[in-house]
């Protein structure tokens, strides 16, 4: 008797093949760089980022918006100065870094910031102090 339907390509049953892709995919994501990050949001919201993701240029803003609100504190090294307490972290939200200057300016000279971190301090003093930094 002969078998009707769609040749066979892979002995493997429909499962298991999903499987074997699903597991292809995510080394090739991995090769590549790529991370997956799962977020619970309300329904609405979710939908408008899954949208607002599939714009041209939505990783430059992503991108952008990181930048402001979330430091590296490895590209400031006298901001990792003066975290020496506490638990080690590669990120550190804007404000808190505002914090920390003020909180800690008279241990800090001008004279031993880069042009980058007192333009960062600048940037924070302004949208966090209102111009001004309370040392």
């Amino acid at each position: 008797m002969k078998r009707r339907g769609r040749p066979r390509s892979s002995p493997l049953p429909r499962p298991e093949q999903l499987r074997l892709a699903k597991r292809a995919q995510r080394e090739r994501d991995r090769r590549k760089g790529l991370e997956l990050v799962q977020l619970r949001l309300p329904g609405a919201r979710a939908r408008r980022l899954r949208a607002a993701a599939r714009l041209p240029d939505f990783q430059a803003r992503l991108e952008e918006f990181l930048g402001g609100e979330l430091l590296r504190v490895d590209d400031y090294p006298v901001l990792r100065s003066l975290l020496w307490t506490g638990r080690r972290r590669e990120f550190l939200p804007a404000e808190e870094a505002f914090k920390a200057y003020e909180r800690h300016w008279r241990f800090v000279s001008p004279a031993q910031l880069r042009s980058d971190e007192l333009a960062l301090v600048e940037r924070l003093k302004r949208r966090f102090g209102k111009g001004l930094l309370n040392a």
